[in-house]
């Protein structure tokens, strides 16, 4: 095998909640994550000469160890001793920095890849170990779906697939740096935390209204204030027709969950012709169960 194409999922969070600030300045979680069917293009190809190159159709993006990318493959590829080389292709369709693991799941894409391409022989399990030494969301999105994520989000709990709905994706034309968000979080002054295993239950019953009615996101709190444009999307989406919506990850992309195609279309559109959103999206869960939701 010369040459493998694969698909970089995104990823959402339902509800997302920070419990304490760990001693080493990490904090733990507990998520509901979710991957959609929005996807960068990564394409491995083998080389003769050793090494890994990457290249990309944004100039912005680094093409050296600060890419998870060639971080990832160069883990792999060190610990096993690859004389080939590999050259990396990365279509990035997934906004960068947007709170949707875009970045990771490049990182999960070529770690899966570069197992197979070089038959390394590693299961799930053991890719995931690695993928931790990457990012924490890496291990998520090595293994997709729907999944209950605890400790800083590298110990993953899969569920049943979520009860599917259409899913509109918002990212404003804002940065925000996931350290500020951290750093600004007061966990001990938090008025209200989702409740994530009553969450966890609606999506074992199937019951897609109260999974959507749950969702929660604790780091609004920070990023809200310093991008009120978001909470402008939220409102946008909710007097669209959206079960609910909510910033994913530390932002700043919001999403909103709706239960009726030409709603969600509709909001879609209107978000589109508006100066709220720079990159807007119309998508669906991805479902282990029944592949790729149509």
């Amino acid at each position: 095998m010369n040459e493998l194409r694969l698909k970089a999922m995104a990823k959402i969070n339902l509800g997302l909640d920070v419990l304490r600030r760990r001693e080493d300045g990490y904090h733990d979680l507990r998520m509901i994550m979710q991957t959609v069917y929005l996807y960068d293009q990564i394409t491995l190809e083998k080389t003769d000469s050793p090494g890994i190159s990457v290249r990309t159709n944004l100039n912005y993006l680094p093409v050296n160890e600060d890419n998870l990318a060639y971080r990832a493959a160069k883990l792999l590829m060190d610990e096993f001793s690859v004389e080939e080389g590999l050259r990396i292709e990365l279509g990035k369709h997934i906004p960068v920095a947007a709170g949707l693991a875009g970045g990771s799941s490049d990182a999960a894409s070529v770690l899966v890849g570069v197992n197979r391409m070089f038959g390394l022989g590693l299961s799930q399990e053991e890719l995931m170990a690695r993928a931790v030494r990457i990012g924490a969301d890496v291990p998520f999105c090595v293994m997709r779906g729907t999944a209950l994520a605890e400790g800083i989000g590298e110990r993953l709990t899969p569920l049943p697939d979520a009860p599917d709905m259409h899913v509109v994706l918002a990212k404003p034309a804002v940065h925000v740096s996931t350290g500020f968000v951290y750093g600004n979080l007061k966990v001990g002054a938090l008025a209200f935390h989702p409740d994530i295993d009553a969450q966890e239950q609606a999506i074992r019953d199937g019951d897609a209204r109260r999974m959507a009615e749950l969702m929660g996101n604790v780091l609004e709190t920070v990023t809200i204030p310093a991008c009120p444009v978001i909470a402008e999307i939220k409102e946008q989406m909710m007097s669209g027709g959206a079960v609910n919506a909510m910033m994913s990850g530390s932002g700043p992309t919001v999403f909103g969950l709706f239960d009726s195609e030409p709603k969600a279309w509709e909001v879609c559109e209107e978000l589109r012709r508006g100066t709220l959103a720079r990159n807007v999206f119309l998508t669906r869960f991805f479902r282990r169960a029944g592949g790729i939701a149509k």
